[in-house]
């Protein structure tokens, strides 16, 4: 049954993930491997053709009939090209044509990985069936994708939506996109807890120095890891009702890892949100967790591969 797969990739700067997914969302095979973020590009390329290489040593390959890749970004789907932000060896860096000669030549989708996670989200998850939504994932980074007049809104260049780099904070720190206080350098989880670090949090013995250890002394009543779960909330809160002002949503959905700190975070986000979404028309903006978790890169890539192939699956 030719063509009744594709392979989706999902490259970010922790780890490289593949896999074979059906035209339903299931995925057949999977491949992952750390990501040498601080490595040459040579390097970098290698474990990508590490990962497409052993997708097409499956039985299932000859089933694929595209490619969908959901990149860190920036990304240039026009161009073929990306420049992530975490991955300093990669600007300008061919991704797609580097994919398509490794996978034989098969036609190649580029996405940035905000609006994968809001293609996966709208056709497996929480904004399934919604017309208008943004979808979030808050974790090392802070990325988002839009989905408007019910269909993936990815922009001209594959990055749409990407409200981690809109600036929150007029005089906030320098981010390493070259702006300043933006929602990553206040929200994403590395600085979640940098802040409380700064602020005199100390792990417990059983925590570590990370958003994670932040959000269990949270829960635990800890009051300066609590304000570093606020600060980031409002931060993220400023950034959807803008989106929102600007484009009308019917829902916001947050993944990532620093989005399991549960209540940790959604408790303060949902109060500030009521104290900047003001105007009539997004007041009532529904909030909510992703529902597809740690494959919703992997499906939303599949999702650009499977427009490749004509079926619109988000």
């Amino acid at each position: 049954m030719p063509n009744d797969l594709v392979a989706a990739l999902d490259i970010g700067g922790t780890k490289i993930a593949g896999a074979l997914v059906d035209s339903g969302g299931g995925l057949l095979a999977r491949v992952q491997r750390p990501t040498p973020a601080q490595e040459s590009a040579e390097r970098l390329r290698a474990t990508v053709d590490e990962v497409v290489g052993e997708l097409a040593a499956t039985a299932h390959w000859h089933r694929v009939g595209a490619v969908g890749i959901g990149s860190a970004g920036p990304v240039d789907a026009k161009a073929g090209t990306v420049s992530p932000v975490n991955i300093p060896a990669w600007r300008d860096h061919p991704l797609i044509a580097d994919v398509r000669a490794r996978a034989g030549g098969l036609p190649v989708s580029l996405i940035g990985d905000g609006p994968a996670i809001a293609a996966a989200e709208h056709w497996q998850g929480a904004a399934k069936g919604r017309t208008d939504a943004l979808c979030m994932v808050v974790s090392t980074g802070v990325g988002g994708g839009l989905i408007l007049g019910g269909a993936l809104h990815s922009g001209p260049t594959g990055n749409a939506g990407h409200i981690g780099h809109i600036s929150v904070d007029m005089d906030g720190d320098p981010c390493p996109c070259g702006s300043r206080g933006c929602v990553e350098t206040i929200a994403s989880g590395t600085n979640i807890a940098r802040r409380a670090l700064e602020s005199g949090w100390r792990p417990g013995p059983d925590q570590d120095a990370t958003a994670a250890g932040v959000a269990a002394s949270a829960r635990a009543g800890d009051p300066v890891a609590r304000a570093a779960f606020g600060r980031a909330a409002r931060a993220l809160a400023a950034a959807i009702a803008a989106t929102a002002a600007l484009v009308e949503l019917d829902i916001a959905v947050i993944g990532g890892g620093v989005a399991r700190a549960g209540e940790v975070l959604f408790a303060p986000l949902r109060a500030e949100l009521e104290r900047y979404a003001t105007l009539p028309y997004i007041r009532h903006l529904e909030l909510t967790p992703a529902a597809t978790g740690t494959d919703a890169g992997l499906i939303g890539a599949a999702a650009a591969g499977w427009r490749l192939l004509g079926e619109r699956v988000a």
